[in-house]
């Protein structure tokens, strides 16, 4: 019987084990540095933190303008923090400790400083469920409490937490699931599980995939091992799953379903390299960043007398399989959705460590001197071969000698407790367990923290690379001159693409896992906007692209002033400080814009990119008119026949490039350039026949970088459109190896556009928007056919016009537009996740029929 007492010193002793474990980085916090990744830890983790609990706490649940070029938070951050309960309940606690004045405003900095201390409850929860629920399979508490530190303090946890800490999450929902099929097998209730299957997938949908295929693995090996002789027939077992499924999956639907949405209406291209069945990517004996396997467990796994024990043979059994599995790349795509191989999963593998561990710490006295000499001697050859098959581990080596001796020490007492039974022999087992596990855990967090982490510490994260104060106070200038909440500034400190959350601003710039899909095709396919970096996943400024900045608000430029030459047209120094400088647009267009010109974006499909810019400043693309288009841009034509194509340290022959010296290419000489020529866009197809060297690409004042082909990061759109300043020759230059070219295309750009659309733009629009509403009114005098507004089009945006319900329409590729009517239109715009008012029904009914069925369940067993 679990009392409150043992619950207590359950809570007490875990807590206690788990700030042990965090030592090492308890030490760092001390020394002002944290517990986060450089990378994604600082450009998401910490990042996404600050955005939500100023959204959730400013009663905004839906929407951020600031998100990129804005963006549904709730379903394209729910991979992040958006649905994750840890995330939930610290930013309740905050919130509170922020109104009692007890902690400043939450910022980047305080998100980094709270990490170590976030860690050690959802560890301390970790450790303390996952023994309860060993208990609960009938393993005492000290053995199921050791089994929970193999489980808890392993490699990936720490791995998982510094890197990308939601992962971490996971860990606490796989004991609770199994807890939930425990109870049907053992008692027929399945209350459990329908809260475990919710609550997964409520919190986050990718590891929803990942622990419920490890549920679907557990269930069919306790189909085959029977732990009870009265368990529950199969039959019945199989209604309650399936009950248990649909009710759990209803009640998370109000979170999963707008997830796994923005999920499918992400865009990333397909993982195209092979992927191979078998590989040993990772020592899993001595240096696997994802899982070490304990030298207790492998004494356990060879000890063939324990196989007779049912609770052992389930854990030792999958554990087995997960190691075998562990060899296959293919394996590790397929938990990661069939996409790239990724080794996220094995924290599944060191849950079913922990219990074969509890087990085996359990009935070890059980075993016998003869099964256990055996079991050390093939532990020691496996010790052996994994250091002889391994040529980067010296078996000498601080690490070697290391490994050896703990699985010595733990194989002496093992065969120690074998010979002498007495209680104190286990105690000192499980203690010598326990030591070794806290002392991995901080070795682990040593090497993490040696590998990049050390950097990340408050001067960093104050500094000019990261979030400096000059560069703030700049911004804040800014932001004074402007009282407008919807322009934006173009500026991110060097690759950080997510520093217009960081230093709050609107910006163009965007890092995350899932993004809304039209953005990502309006600048890899649509416009074709160079980001300055090929990359998945991100988006970022817009090429300098004068006519793009003015039709999406982007009002104000920062740059460093060693960089700040190449400044989009029409943009004008406003003021500086020691190291930046600031533009202001002087083209810029109305938030609110309306027009009686519709092109088709099917006729559009043969235009060139500037043809498709002009077509948006003189009027609408939209995707499916239902009206008649009456729109006729202009066409802007190629003179690449009218250029001197030259060579420089390169040849160039039919469509291939050879570069021959350090760096090198073609050079464009426009014989007869006009003298209203303010820009050229320049054309072309580029592919590197180099096998794995990225690199960068130069045209004229312009730098981009392209990713290597074998990069899992690559987009694979190798067309580039880059916009230069008019000058007598353009550049183009790329380092010494071979490439093809293709499509070589020139165009000149003299902004007569841009100036009539300024001109003949309307400012009468009156609008205002709250949280994920905006109103509008607008008096349509001109007989203007459809409205525009600078706001990415996604599933979720709804809008009435004087009261009416009418289709909203994705125009100019990527954005929110509407047919509106003459006269007055009062427009009101709302923004719900997809699906979110029927989901959310789905999860109330949902609810009150699990609560129903459980109840009566209660009440047929109790009568």
């Amino acid at each position: 019987m679990i009392t409150k007492r043992n619950l207590a010193i359950l809570f007490v002793v875990s807590l206690v084990l788990t700030i042990l474990a965090h030592l090492f980085f308890l030490k760092e916090w001390t020394q002002e540095q944290y517990m986060v990744g450089p990378n994604d830890g600082l450009q998401q983790m910490v990042t996404f933190k600050k955005l939500l609990y100023e959204q959730y706490t400013s009663g905004n649940f839906f929407y951020s303008y600031q998100f990129g070029l804005g963006g549904g938070t709730y379903s394209q951050l729910s991979f992040y923090f958006a649905t994750a309960f840890v995330f939930i309940i610290t930013t309740g606690i905050v919130f509170v400790l922020e109104s009692l004045n007890l902690v400043g405003t939450p910022d980047t900095l305080f998100w980094a400083q709270a990490a170590v201390f976030i860690s050690i409850c959802r560890l301390t929860l970790i450790i303390g469920i996952t023994t309860l629920v060993f208990r609960y399979m009938k393993i005492q508490w000290l053995p199921g409490f050791v089994g929970a530190s193999v489980y808890a303090l392993s490699v990936i946890y720490f791995r998982h937490v510094v890197f990308w800490e939601f992962f971490a999450d996971a860990m606490l929902w796989v004991p609770l699931l199994v807890l939930g099929v425990e109870k049907v097998i053992r008692e027929a209730r399945c209350g459990w599980l329908i809260a475990a299957i919710a609550i997964t997938l409520f919190n986050n949908f990718y590891f929803a995939y990942v622990n419920l295929i490890f549920v679907a693995i557990y269930v069919v090996f306790r189909m085959i091992i029977h732990l009870e002789s009265s368990e529950t027939s199969k039959g019945k077992q199989c209604r309650l799953y399936i009950i248990s499924g649909l009710l759990g999956f209803g009640i998370s639907s109000v979170g999963f379903i707008p997830a796994v949405y923005g999920y499918l209406h992400n865009y990333r291209p397909t993982y195209p390299l092979p992927i191979e069945m078998i590989d040993a990517p990772y020592n899993i004996i001595y240096t696997s960043p994802y899982v070490v396997v304990p030298a207790i467990f492998l004494l356990f796994l060879f000890t063939f007398s324990l196989y007779k024990i049912p609770i052992f043979r389930v854990f030792a059994a999958i554990s087995a399989m997960f190691i075998l599995l562990h060899f296959s790349p293919y394996v590790a795509s397929a938990f990661n959705g069939f996409s790239a191989p990724q080794y996220r999963w094995e924290y599944l593998l060191s849950f079913t460590m922990g219990g074969t561990v509890a087990a085996g710490l359990q009935y070890l006295q059980q075993a016998g001197k003869q099964n256990i000499i055996r079991a050390s001697i093939l532990v020691g050859l496996t010790y052996l071969i994994g250091c002889l098959a391994d040529p980067s581990i010296e078996f000498l080596s601080a690490r070697g000698v290391g490994m050896v001796s703990v699985m010595l020490l733990t194989l002496t007492l093992a065969f120690v407790l074998s010979w002498n039974r007495r209680k104190h022999w286990q105690l000192l087992l499980c203690t010598f367990v326990l030591l070794t596990n806290i002392g991995l855990a901080n070795v682990t967090q040593y090497a993490i923290s040696e590998h990049s982490v050390k950097k990340v510490s408050k001067s960093y994260l104050t500094s000019k690379d990261y979030n400096g104060e000059e560069q703030r106070t700049l911004l804040q200038k800014i932001k004074e001159r402007n009282t407008s909440p919807f322009y934006r500034i173009d500026w991110t400190i060097g690759y950080l693409n997510n520093t217009p959350i960081v230093q709050d601003f609107n910006g163009f710039s965007a890092y995350s896992s899932i993004l809304n899909q039209n953005l990502l095709y309006l600048y890899l396919y649509d416009l074709n906007i160079d980001m300055g970096r090929e990359s998945v996943s991100r988006f970022s400024t817009l090429g300098n692209r004068a006519n793009l900045y003015s039709l999406l608000q982007g009002k104000y430029m920062m740059r460093e002033k060693e960089n700040a030459d190449d400044i989009p047209y029409g943009f004008k120094k406003i003021m500086e400080s020691e190291h930046y400088v600031a533009f202001e647009n002087t083209n810029i267009l109305p938030f609110v814009r309306t027009t009686d010109e519709v092109f088709s974006e099917k006729e559009m499909g043969d235009a060139v990119i500037l043809e498709r810019e002009h077509a948006m400043l003189e009027g609408v693309i939209v995707a499916d008119p239902k009206q008649k288009t009456n729109g006729n841009t202009h066409e802007v034509p190629n003179i690449i026949d009218q250029v001197t194509i030259e060579t420089v340290g390169s040849s160039f022959k039919h469509n291939k490039l050879t570069v021959t010296e350090k760096e090198g290419g073609l050079d464009l000489i426009v014989q007869q350039p006009k003298a209203d020529t303010k820009d050229y866009y320049v054309s072309f197809h580029l592919e590197s026949l180099a096998e794995s060297e990225g690199f960068a690409v130069k045209v004229n004042d312009y730098r981009t970088t392209r990713k290597h082909n074998q990069s899992i990061y690559k987009t694979y759109v190798d067309d580039l459109t880059i916009r230069v300043a008019a000058a007598e020759k353009i550049s183009i230059r790329v380092p010494e190896g071979e490439y093809i070219l293709t499509d070589l295309a020139l165009y000149e750009e003299n902004y007569q556009t841009l100036e009539t659309a300024k001109k003949q733009a309307s400012t009468s629009a009156q609008f205002k928007w709250v949280d994920n509403k905006l109103t509008i009114t607008y008096n349509n005098q001109g007989h203007d056919r459809y409205m525009m507004l600078p706001i990415p089009y996604e599933r979720g945006w709804q809008v009435e016009i004087n009261h009416q319900k009418q289709p909203l329409k994705k125009v100019n590729y990527s954005f929110v537009g509407f047919p509106i009517k003459e006269g007055i239109n009062h427009i009101e715009v709302v923004y719900y996740p997809p699906f979110f008012k029927i989901c959310l029904v789905i999860s109330i009914v949902s609810i009150t029929l699990a609560v129903l069925f459980v109840r009566r369940k209660k009440y047929k067993r109790t009568n």
